[in-house]
Order: C-alpha cells, then structure tokens, then sequence
C-alpha cells in the first residue's frame, strides 16, 4: 500500500488481466484511454476526496489473490478504504478471487469499463459480484472515480 503519509488513507485500485493493453486492445469496447490515464484519474479522485491511490496491475491470479489478502490486513488495521477491482476476464472464472474478496473482509466495488451484459454470454456472469461491496459496469473509465468515491463515503 502506499506507506509516503501515514496519517492518510489510501484506496487500492486493483487491475487484471490485459488491462495493461488499454489502449490497444479493442478501442471500440475499451476506447483509447491507456492504463496510465486510469491511474492519473484514480490519483486525483483518490487526492480529491483526501486518499492516496495504490495502482496496481496483474496478469496473474495469485498476485491479484494476494493483493487482495494484503488489502483485508491493511483495512482491518483502518489503513485502507477498500479496493476498485476490475478483474477482467478473472472476473467471470475465478472462485479463488470470490474467496479471497470473502476470506479477507475488506469492501470492494467491482468495475468494468465495458457493460459487460451487453456482451458475449459468458461476460455476464461474475463469481466477484456476490463477494462485492458494489458493481459498476459499462460507465467507461469513469467507473473507476465511481467506485473511488463510494468506498470513500463508506468509510466516513
């Protein structure tokens, strides 16, 4: 987690699988806007309403599972506010992420730039929605300041 100030709480933004192709990847589904945009947006949301943002990218499953349990320690020692998570493709496969988000207590909204329920079939079932706090879908990046903001009046 972001350790620069102590005193201020920080909110992890936690990105999945081909999320680092933003971009590139489908502009037509995901528009033009790079990873690093979304960090700077999620920065200044987070600076805005007081937090600091930890930005963080994975294509693998572990790493997202344990950033999750590392989130839970830090929200339950009141460091953190919770996690805007979109897993990607993780998010209609993994059980493990849906266990963790469970084992670890700690609030997550659940993010998709696209509306996942105007796509494929297989998009429209999430085994993260039952563990989250919320869902934001189809909002663009957008949702990413969404979520930011309702895990920050969550907390108080």
């Amino acid at each position: 987690m972001d350790r620069k100030d102590p005193m201020t709480r920080t909110v992890l933004v936690l990105n999945g699988p081909n999320l680092n192709l933003l971009g590139q990847r489908e502009p037509a589904v995901y528009g033009s806007t790079t990873l690093a945009d979304v960090e700077a947006l999620c920065r200044h949301s987070a600076q805005a309403l007081g937090l600091s943002a930890d930005c963080r990218q994975s294509n693998h499953e572990g790493v997202l599972i344990d950033a999750i349990h590392e989130a839970g320690r830090e929200h339950a020692a009141g460091r953190l506010v919770g996690v805007v998570f979109n897993a990607g493709a993780y998010t209609h496969t993994s059980v493990a992420l849906h266990d963790a988000i469970k084992g670890s207590a700690v609030p997550v909204v659940e993010v998709h730039i696209s509306n996942v329920h105007a796509r494929e079939p297989f998009r429209h079932h999430s085994y993260l929605s039952p563990a989250a706090a919320g869902v934001i879908v189809g909002l663009g990046i957008d949702g990413y300041r969404l979520a930011i903001d309702a895990l920050a009046r969550r907390a108080g």
